[in-house]
């Protein structure tokens, strides 16, 4: 990949900045529930203060997606991760309070603000993405999504040393500083995007999700996160009968984030070059059922658990976490564009805003229903409910995908030899164009988005098709207009000079 000095800044500056995110916001796991204990708070009080975050990152990521081209993408960044960092400071601070009630209320109001400029971080980021690596979105989305992997991994560890090292104020401190300080780097190095107007009208969050395919991508964000939630919950109750010390367990835990990070760039390459993301959703479906199989084992395997399967399991999980994660942004991404939504920046940002709240709601459930079911019925058997719903999802996207190639409603047709002049003079010659000489090459949307090889690099190649938005003219102001046997009651066709492509457009 042949990236600009641009590009590779704005790589830089958004991994840097997932990185320090993801510490700030994951560092607190191994000591905040022992201080809250020592201030008289319940496991459901701290419990709830971990949970929020998620809710609020769900409740307000479409918001923020709907008004970021109002916003603007790099006021939007900056102003999350400076959010984000001062609360972390404050957070800090939390151990001086006095007091039951007002330990556990300053810690969620703290949590909830954190929780917005978090969730604003991540939607802009996700839009600059797609702005700025528009030829490659999987590839450079699954890249930083490895930054924030490997955060979310290291932050709990070095949260514990830091606590280890200065007590409960000083790894809110380090880490919130860093985050302070990679926001004010990228508040000079990050490309500024134009601003405009609010999405238009019809062009939001629920718009996008009656779009099936873009739908089913939203359904394989919410199980990938709730499986991911539901192992943070119940693995280490499940792995308390080998007597594990703290740092094995901890390295458990490590294994499938760590898995993740690694592939998420292999699976990001393969969805950009190779595969069609709805595939590779298959692919991580069927990846992180066979894994919970193995983590428990499931009921119906007649082997007791065992440190190997185990594992084997927690790297499957792993993997299967990158190709959904990765394919589903760039899935909703593609087929968004496809049914008609504008190619830029609005789009971008509900997309961004869709991706951030269903994981976050995924990242609720998980741990709720896993803890409800493994007090009820024990791991193995409350395994099979991630299981269950992968091999849904797997299931309807393959089923989605067989009746898509049954029926592709566009074709993109290209003749690098045909302009205006063998148009008419084809026309002229045979009263019409010659499909089978005219067409070097098809593609059909049925994966979600036809990709147009023949424009220049610097053009975004995404097309929006089978829509009235796509016609050379509005329908509106089409009566009487007729093109020999074409007419706007059936397609509309352009031809063009530029790199001698002609298409015919049906209308859906």
């Amino acid at each position: 990949m042949k990236f600009t000095k641009r590009q590779w800044m704005t790589l830089l500056v958004i991994g840097i900045a997932d990185f320090c995110n993801a510490i700030c916001v994951s560092l607190q796991a191994p000591f905040y529930p022992q201080e809250a204990e020592k201030k008289g708070a319940t496991a459901t009080e701290y419990g709830l203060v971990f949970g929020i975050f998620e809710l609020v990152v769900f409740i307000v990521s479409p918001f923020y997606g709907q008004h970021l081209n109002r916003i603007g993408p790099k006021v939007l960044f900056n102003g999350g991760i400076y959010t984000t960092g001062v609360c972390a400071i404050l957070f800090g601070l939390l151990d001086k309070v006095e007091g039951h009630y007002p330990f556990i209320t300053l810690s969620l109001i703290i949590r909830v603000i954190e929780a917005m400029g978090n969730a604003a971080f991540l939607t802009a980021s996700f839009a600059i993405i797609a702005k700025e690596f528009p030829d490659n979105v999987a590839t450079t989305f699954a890249s930083l999504e490895t930054f924030f992997g490997l955060g979310l991994i290291v932050g709990p560890t070095v949260g514990g040393a830091l606590y280890q090292i200065g007590g409960y104020t000083v790894p809110f401190a380090v880490m919130g500083t860093a985050l302070f300080l990679s926001a004010i780097m990228t508040n000079f190095t990050l490309p500024k995007h134009e601003q405009g107007t609010d999405v238009e009208t019809g062009s939001s969050i629920w718009a996008t999700l009656k779009i099936p395919g873009v739908l089913l991508a939203a359904s394989s964000i919410i199980v990938t996160s709730m499986s991911i939630g539901f192992l943070q919950a119940t693995l280490e109750p499940h792995l308390r009968q080998f007597g594990l010390s703290p740092i094995v367990l901890g390295l458990m835990f490590v294994i499938n984030g760590g898995t993740y990070a690694l592939s998420a760039p292999v699976w990001g390459w393969l969805c950009d070059k190779y595969i069609p993301p709805k595939t590779v959703t298959i692919i991580g479906t069927l990846l992180v059922a066979v894994g919970f199989c193995l983590v428990g084992p499931a009921p119906f395997i007649p082997i007791n658990t065992s440190m190997g399967v185990t594992i084997c399991g927690l790297v499957l999980h792993g993997l299967g976490m990158g190709a959904q994660l990765v394919a589903s942004f760039t899935d909703a991404l593609r087929t968004s564009i496809a049914y008609g939504f504008p190619n830029n920046l609005e789009t971008f940002g509900l997309i961004s805003g869709l991706w951030t709240s269903t994981f976050a709601l995924g990242a609720f459930i998980g741990p709720s229903v896993s803890g409800i079911l493994y007090d009820s019925i024990g791991f193995r058997p409350s395994s099979m409910f991630v299981v269950g719903v992968h091999l849904v999802v797997g299931f309807i996207v393959g089923l989605f995908l067989m009746c898509t190639r049954r029926s592709a409603q566009y074709v993109e047709m290209k003749d690098d030899k045909i302009g205006n002049g063998d148009l008419h003079a084809g026309e002229s010659k045979s009263g019409t164009i010659s499909i089978s000489e005219s067409i070097r090459s098809i593609r059909s949307v049925a994966n979600g988005i036809s990709i147009e090889r023949s424009r220049p690099p610097g053009m975004n190649s995404l097309i929006a098709c089978n829509s009235y938005k796509s016609q050379a003219w509005p329908r509106k102001d089409a009566n009487g207009l007729s093109m020999g046997p074409y007419s706007y009651s059936y397609g509309t066709i352009d031809a063009r000079r530029n790199g001698g492509a002609t298409y015919l457009q049906g209308v859906a």
